[in-house]
């Protein structure tokens, strides 16, 4: 979040879904989240990128990171670049950017970044990152959502040759 921003002069905010507050589990709309969750949401809506990211649980994302999603108005992340991370405890869920989070922003139209980044606990030593690979994937994303950004932006573009 934090590389994103630099690199395209942009302010980052970073939530955890339990900064949306009490309220998520229990709501059935948007509008019954209390204001803490509807600040969280609006945030999420109005930003100019998005970097999502779930721990793997039983093959999938979190049921609390789906309900928050359910939450949104279908159109809105139509065009907005994600960034799609995941963890886990081990590669046999390494496909979940794929098959979990990649069909779930494509519902709602948003623009998934074509490199998504999996890290499981090998890849971390006392929280922090420490596998070369993650870290050139993540590289390569930040990349990528530089770009699309400029693209969503109607900047510069740039044929190849």
């Amino acid at each position: 979040v934090r590389d994103i921003a630099v690199r395209n002069n942009l302010s980052a905010s970073t939530y955890d879904i339990e900064d949306v507050g009490a309220s998520l589990g229990s709501a059935k709309w948007a509008r019954d989240l209390d204001q803490q969750g509807r600040d969280v949401l609006d945030k999420v809506v109005n930003a100019d990128v998005l970097v999502v990211g779930s721990p793997t649980y039983k093959g999938s994302y979190t049921g609390l990171f789906k309900h928050f999603f359910d939450l949104l108005d279908p159109a809105a992340l139509r065009g907005k670049p994600v960034l799609l991370l995941a963890t886990g405890g081990g590669e046999r869920h390494a496909l979940i950017v794929e098959h979990q989070l990649r069909p779930l922003f494509g519902f709602f139209e948003a623009l998934a970044l074509p490199t998504g980044v999996y890290a499981t606990d090998k890849d971390f030593a006392d929280g922090v990152l420490v596998s070369e690979a993650i870290r050139k994937r993540a590289a390569q994303a930040v990349e990528e959502a530089g770009y699309a950004l400029l693209r969503r932006a109607g900047g510069q573009r740039v044929a190849a040759e």
